[in-house]
């Protein structure tokens, strides 16, 4: 599904995946292609939109949890792009914690990034002011871009609803201040790691103002 001039949802399917975004431009980057067994459903809802593997050059994760990052290394195979993550989700990578997710490898065992994200990714016409938001996981990103009005939230907040930080790694009170953070951006489509997108300026304001009332006194 096309969002905005340049950026696709995928919408999460199956079990234990998230929504993928697809950002069209000189430089094509998909963001969490999900986990391994959910990737040939992925693929093949980018081949109705026309895009196939060998289209991405760059893969990127908002976080390291195996529902978005599972697939990292099978696309990379498939498509030569390059993966990229925030520094501090690599040593999140080798923790032996994985085992809450059920997984008896290392995910970094998987995969290894290419390179760390900076403060900024350029695809071309766009620039995307990468906002490293822990709380969620140590070395969880957002990606923003101020032209588009376009912020990319993984699992920090959803609709009505925000990212789990009973997880490893997790910590409620840098949740918090994350969520304030990006609350002060100028968004008109919020693009969370699961379930629905939340579209209108007014909407992703409203969608704010409800997370900080309900969720904010407990954390």
């Amino acid at each position: 599904m096309k969002v905005t001039k340049s950026i696709y949802w995928f919408p999460e399917g199956g079990f234990f995946t998230c929504n993928t975004y697809l950002i069209d431009d000189e430089m094509r980057v998909l963001v969490d292609p999900g986990s391994k067994p959910n990737l040939r459903r992925l693929l093949a809802a980018m081949e109705e939109e026309g895009f196939g593997p060998r289209d991405i050059e760059l893969i990127v994760n908002t976080h390291c949890h195996p529902d978005h990052c599972g697939a990292n290394q099978a696309l990379r195979e498939l498509s030569g792009a390059k993966i990229a993550i925030h520094e501090e989700e690599e040593r999140f990578l080798t923790a032996s914690s994985w085992a809450f997710f059920g997984v008896t490898s290392r995910v970094s065992d998987e995969f290894s990034p290419d390179f760390y994200l900076g403060n900024r990714l350029k695809t071309g016409r766009l620039e995307f002011r990468v906002i490293h938001t822990p709380g969620h996981s140590p070395g969880s990103v957002c990606f923003y871009s101020e032209e588009e009005e376009v912020l990319i939230c993984g699992d920090v907040v959803f609709e009505g609803s925000i990212g789990r930080t009973d997880l490893p790694g997790g910590d409620s009170a840098q949740l918090k201040r994350s969520i304030q953070s990006i609350s002060q951006l100028r968004a008109s489509y919020l693009l969370p790691g699961h379930m629905n997108i939340v579209v209108g300026r007014d909407a992703v304001r409203q969608n704010f103002e409800l997370i900080k009332k309900i969720f904010f006194p407990y954390l």
